[in-house]
């Protein structure tokens, strides 16, 4: 990481900046949610040794997205069927869907995911006059 990126937590009025790196050491949850005061989903980022398998879950209610950050990880789930994603590797889970993560790389897979319900706004990003051009 380059001496001048931010390392550590960093808030100001109404943002939050930080590296995943200040979250916590080995493996386990980094809680996104929790350091940067994130209100509106869930989001964490998750480390996993190699050879590590999480545990079948499912939710009653909030969907999920996992973005692939680095390593490599097997998907399988309710249905049986096994996917493998690397690094850029996205998937879109529904809430009941039974899933199970693991590591099936060398070295630590580390992934984020993102849960939440009903969170999609359509349309809500607007660009300040000085930005619009004409």
């Amino acid at each position: 990481m380059a001496e001048d990126e931010a390392h550590e937590v960093v808030t100001g009025e109404g943002y939050a900046v930080g590296n995943i790196g200040a979250l916590g050491d080995g493996g386990g949850f980094r809680k996104i949610r929790a350091a940067l005061n994130v209100q509106a989903l869930g989001i964490n980022a998750i480390v996993m040794p190699a050879t590590f398998a999480g545990r079948r879950h499912y939710h009653y209610e909030q969907e999920e997205t996992y973005f692939i950050h680095q390593g490599h990880a097997e998907l399988e789930f309710g249905d049986g069927s096994v996917h493998r994603l690397g690094p850029g590797g996205i998937v879109r889970i529904d809430a009941a869907t039974v899933r199970r993560i693991r590591n099936v790389g060398d070295d630590d897979l580390i992934y984020v995911a993102v849960g939440a319900k009903e969170g999609y706004v359509e349309n809500d990003g607007h660009l300040l006059p000085s930005e619009e051009t004409g």
